[in-house]
């Protein structure tokens, strides 16, 4: 039945007050229209809402029956124009994120950890995966952004680059390699390599396989149907080596050590579509171009490499 929001809060307020006189003056509007609208209601409705008198209204049976379905109206929509203005100011809200390294630490650990930090109220979702799993899915609206190692056949999308992180090679605390401070290409010949089949094992094969080649080698890599914490217990046992970037070397696995891969460091990017306009994402990507700005202006200062 056509009425307004307007025309409900005249009926609330008539009861609230027990006239329309009061009524009028508490919601700034003439009499005159409290009582024409309300009217208008009862004759759509076929039912009298108010009982009228001489020194004010008092409601009807029915008019107690619309008032407490009016009030619980009300409410519900004033709370879906607040929570729909918190979401629209990036207050509120979800932010769908996928990644490939591990938020044990680094600059993607730094970003989420300030991110939560100043939107306490948005949610954030993370999703394993990789290149082939999330770029289609940020096409489809299904992730708002992801942080991948390369953003190769991303047609589409925006890239930006964000950080850089050293390869370590994953070794036993018992093998050879442990004793030195860096490890090199060429000390990797002859050694066997374990990954997992879920991401980001197809992307450590093929950088394996890409590195290598240059040297001549054909490197033995053998893929397991394993998680992370799997693959670093077969590493433990001291047959195979892997390869991860430095974030994950915070988390530590029993039996295993990290050595530096010399020279070798990975681009992350953050990528996404141009056309999501959700404001708490924005938000995230917004905080992330301004801590990476901050990182490069930090190396340079202290005289590092510029990671870019």
């Amino acid at each position: 039945m056509p009425f307004e929001l307007r025309h409900l809060r005249y009926v609330v307020a008539a009861a609230d007050y027990g006239s329309f006189r009061k009524a009028a003056m508490a919601l700034g509007v003439q009499e005159s229209a409290v009582s024409r609208r309300i009217r208008d209601l009862e004759d759509r409705m076929g039912a009298t809402l108010f009982v009228r008198h001489h020194s004010g209204a008092c409601l009807t049976y029915a008019g107690h029956q619309f008032v407490v379905r009016a009030r619980k109206a009300i409410d519900q929509l004033s709370c879906a124009t607040r929570d729909v203005a918190l979401i629209g100011r990036g207050e509120e809200g979800l932010v769908r994120i996928g990644i490939i390294s591990s938020l044990a630490s680094g600059f993607l650990a730094q970003l989420v950890q300030t991110y939560e930090t100043k939107h306490g109220s948005v949610r954030l979702e993370f999703v394993e995966g990789g290149h082939d799993d999330h770029v289609p899915a940020i096409r489809q609206h299904r992730l708002d952004v992801a942080f991948l190692t390369r953003p190769s056949k991303a047609d589409d999308c925006d890239v930006a680059h964000l950080w850089n992180e050293r390869v370590f090679v994953a070794m036993s605390e018992g093998d050879e390699l442990a004793a030195k401070e860096e490890v090199a290409w060429d000390d990797l010949h002859g050694r066997g390599f374990v990954v997992s089949e879920a991401q980001p094992g197809p992307e450590i094969h093929d950088y394996l396989v890409k590195h290598l080649a240059d040297l001549g080698v054909s490197p033995e890599i053998e893929r397991q149907a394993v998680y992370r914490d799997t693959l670093m217990h077969i590493v433990a046992g001291g047959r195979k080596l892997t390869l991860t970037s430095e974030a994950t070397t915070a988390a530590q696995f029993p039996g295993v050590t990290y050595r530096p891969l010399s020279d070798e460091t990975l681009p992350f990017c953050a990528i996404w579509s141009p056309m999501n306009d959700n404001p708490a994402f924005r938000r995230l990507l917004s905080l992330a171009k301004v801590m990476s700005k901050r990182s490069t202006a930090c190396m340079v200062k202290t005289g590092a490499p510029d990671p870019s």
